[in-house]
């Protein structure tokens, strides 16, 4: 199995990388913070709690996630790819080393402990082809309680682990990052990845909305600096989420 998981490791990143190097290069400030307003909805906090999740809340079904997940025309300025369920890595844990990192770890392949009943996993690339971010999400359908313990044991990860090694993978740099106020709870960091060679900086932002996990990274292979998760794709994404259930 681990094989298996290494080679789906790698062609998760592979996929980033060919979707940044894709573009012409530089960097546009169009679609993403530079034009965000200085303070709104989606400011970031520091110390607010997070809403407790429903007791007993059902995870939602694989229709539920479909309809919920966004789509073409519902992220202005971004297109988007559905990834299918044979592409995607499998959902099984592989320890890493150490263990208090393997939340972590396993967000990176869009799994979590305990296992999401089901998923649905999108990619977003802006069309200002100037714009070399590449955004993945995930919709993770959990019941309420399991959905409380990934972010719990994320939170907990994002503080305490530094640098990990995954699959015969090595990732450092891992940072937590102001969470912004989404959903009913959120968890922001960054974490640096050398795969077959390549350096791949990302941003994670994982976010609780019910009972369901919203999980969304980026990376940009041209600029390490600029890693953010782009707002307008979280504030849509919750929004399409919260509308549809």
């Amino acid at each position: 199995m681990k094989s298996g998981v290494r080679r789906a490791v790698a062609a998760a990143a592979v996929v980033a990388a060919l979707g940044v190097t894709t573009a012409c290069g530089g960097s546009s400030e169009t679609t993403d913070d530079a034009k965000k307003p200085a303070k709104s909805a989606a400011s970031e906090k520091t110390t607010a709690p997070a809403k407790p999740a429903e007791e007993g809340a059902k995870a939602l079904t694989a229709a539920e996630l479909e309809k919920a997940v966004v789509g073409t025309g519902d992220v202005k300025g971004y297109k988007v790819e559905k990834v299918g369920k044979g592409d995607l890595p499998p959902t099984e844990s592989v320890a890493a080393k150490p263990a208090s990192c393997q939340p972590l770890a396993d967000m990176f392949m869009f799994s979590t402990q305990p296992t999401a009943k089901d998923r649905v996993v999108r990619t977003l690339m802006a069309t200002d082809e100037l714009d070399p971010k590449v955004t993945s999400l995930a919709l993770l359908a959990h019941e309420g309680a399991d959905a409380a313990k990934v972010m719990k044991d994320l939170r907990t990860a994002s503080k305490s682990c530094t640098a990990y090694e995954h699959v015969d993978y090595k990732y450092n740099g891992v940072k937590e990052r102001p969470a912004p106020d989404a959903g009913d709870e959120a968890v922001s960091y960054d974490v640096k990845g050398v795969i077959d060679g390549d350096k791949v900086p990302m941003t994670f932002t994982v976010v609780r909305s019910g009972s369901t996990v919203v999980a969304f990274y980026t990376m940009n292979m041209l600029d390490s600096s600029k890693t953010d998760v782009p707002q307008v794709i979280v504030d849509a994404q919750l929004a399409k989420l919260e509308k549809t259930v």
